[in-house]
């Protein structure tokens, strides 16, 4: 598994827990820590697990915003955890984070492939029509 993957699934999993537990217990850097130390030992993106995790945390109502427009038959409750968060990481990457570094088509793949690996049997479809959604809109704006 190639490290930004390995990264993002680690990150896809403490927004998972986060959003599971609506906060609760730890905070979404608390269980980052502590899954980056427990899963991604030695991994070299641990920067860029921070700072995708605190991006999608300090951009989620404005993502939820997103989704809610770009999904309007799913209200966001309905829309399981795992693909919520999915969603998330691809739309906080897509939009708000630096196209140099992951170029749109990139982030789109990235969250489809999480979609498959971590969602069930339409995941990988609902997130891929969501994110294609959102892009058609971004190439109309040139966002």
């Amino acid at each position: 598994m190639a490290n930004r993957h390995l990264a993002r699934s680690i990150v896809l999993q403490s927004l998972y827990e986060f959003d599971f537990n609506k906060g609760k217990n730890l905070g979404l850097e608390e269980l980052l820590e502590r899954n980056i130390a427990e899963f991604g030992s030695g991994l070299d993106e641990i920067d860029f697990m921070r700072n995708l995790s605190r991006g999608v945390s300090g951009h989620r109502l404005q993502i939820d915003e997103i989704i809610k427009k770009s999904a309007p038959e799913w209200p966001i409750e309905q829309i399981t955890i795992v693909d919520r968060n999915v969603l998330r990481i691809g739309i906080y990457e897509l939009l708000f984070g630096d196209k140099k570094e992951v170029p749109p088509k990139v982030a789109i793949n990235e969250a489809i492939e999480l979609a498959k690996s971590y969602g069930g049997e339409s995941s990988g479809r609902f997130v891929n029509g969501v994110l294609g959604t959102i892009y058609r809109e971004m190439e109309k704006t040139k966002i």
